[in-house]
């Protein structure tokens, strides 16, 4: 079994300690560790977390190989530092069944670069008139524990109900794309100023907020979990905010595009800012922020939504919704939640890794890095600073928002189960 040193890494954005990885597990924490027969990497001015997890990730495979594979995707992942995703379920054939959610589980295994662990559909074919195989794909080999429609939403509060009521047997969770469609018809953008000005159909805050309403209420009325996906307004802040006071059981998460980027950007008309839930207010976005950094909102997950360009290099009304996020999301929660001083870096474990995890009761992820532990581990250099240039990335698709912006971190290193994916800033 291979032995890797890391040397002088600041675990957590703490003291600088060693870490030593024997074949696929954490041997040994601590200053002046014996280095006899390891490679060594230095990590000097690196902070070390555990493995990134991600909540969302669309992979597109099987049936949208154009826009991403489990491959690419999974390298993607690396590259940003993640050791594990959860693929959603919005494929061709949708992930409504075991063998489908098998196939893409498999896919990840074979790929190397992360752990992919699939999301279920809630209802057969995202049409929300009947309950998928939740049992069937929970007791596949993939072990299904995290269900949800997203791209739509369980609006049928009967269907949801039952979905509730059926994952509690095996302490699974329904994760919800929070938007009424009646309130959504014909939106292109949030609901305000902007809207108004520009001429684009608005996209109410209500929308979201009425349907997280009612799903709090439901989880409690049942007794089960319930994940509020990409949460973006100050309301549905408020909403959570309340449940979790109830001693509910209410898991909520944020995108990195939704802690920074406002509906100001939509005056461009460039379709890169197209995204479901829209970008909200600059108060919304100060709101996320506070609630991440309470609490509140309990992980980041990055809704990496990738598009191939002619879906994207299109006008506003015809371009598809969505945004690549796995390779720039540790930056922007960078500059947004710690170089603002509202995290620390082991708060960023805990958004980014610990939490994520145990919401999807993800085994081997989001452990402390000490000894016994899986060796998921990630590095990075949090005073990098660098323009984003999206043809470097290792994702098929390049739609992402922050094309020449400045983020500062970067990636240096990522192991998965002691392996390196990631070495001085590139996929191995």
């Amino acid at each position: 079994m291979s032995k890797t040193l890391i040397r002088g890494a600041q675990l957590l954005g703490g003291d600088p300690t060693d870490v030593l990885i024997d074949g696929e597990t954490v041997a040994g924490v601590g200053p002046g560790l014996d280095a006899a027969g390891a490679q060594v990497v230095d990590a000097d001015g690196l902070v070390l977390l555990p493995g990134l997890v991600d909540l969302h990730t669309h992979l597109r495979e099987p049936g949208r190989e154009d826009s991403e594979t489990v491959l690419t995707g999974t390298r993607a992942a690396a590259q940003g530092g993640f050791t594990a995703v959860h693929a959603m379920a919005n494929t061709f054939p949708v992930a409504d069944t075991a063998g489908v959610v098998e196939q893409v589980w498999r896919l990840g295994r074979e790929s190397g670069y992360c752990d992919v662990q699939p999301v279920g559909a809630v209802t057969v074919g995202l049409e929300g008139r009947q309950l998928a195989e939740l049992g069937a794909m929970h007791d596949s080999a993939a072990g299904v524990r995290v269900f949800s429609d997203d791209g739509k939403c369980v609006d049928d509060a009967v269907i949801m109900r039952r979905a509730l009521e059926y994952v509690k047997a095996f302490d699974g969770v329904v994760a919800q794309h929070a938007q009424e469609p009646r309130l959504t018809e014909g939106a292109q953008m949030n609901e305000g100023v902007v809207s108004a000005e520009l001429g684009l159909g608005g996209w109410p805050a209500v929308a979201e907020e009425s349907i997280i309403s009612r799903d709090v209420l439901l989880a409690a009325h049942v007794g089960s979990r319930v994940h509020v996906c990409h949460l973006s307004t100050a309301g549905s802040v408020e909403i959570v905010r309340w449940a979790k006071s109830k001693g509910w059981r209410v898991t909520a998460e944020v995108t990195p595009h939704h802690l920074l980027l406002t509906d100001e950007l939509v005056r461009s008309y460039d379709p890169v800012y197209k995204v479901n839930p829209p970008l909200r207010t600059e108060a919304d976005v100060l709101a996320l922020r506070e609630a991440l950094a309470d609490g509140t909102i309990d992980c980041v997950a990055t809704d990496h939504a990738p598009h191939p360009h002619e879906d994207k290099d299109c006008e506003w009304g015809a371009a598809a919704m969505g945004m690549v996020g796995l390779e720039t999301a540790l930056s922007v929660v960078q500059h947004t939640m710690v170089d603002t001083g509202m995290l620390g870096w082991d708060a960023i474990a805990d958004r980014m890794a610990y939490r994520p995890a145990a919401i999807g009761r993800l085994a081997g992820h989001g452990r402390p890095v000490s000894p016994g532990e899986p060796a998921n581990l990630t590095l990075v250099d949090p005073a990098y600073r660098g323009q984003v240039d999206p043809a470097g990335f290792a994702s098929r698709s390049r739609n992402t928002p922050y094309e020449g912006r400045e983020l500062p971190g970067r990636v240096q290193h990522t192991f998965l189960r002691g392996t390196p994916t990631v070495m001085d800033g590139k996929l191995q």
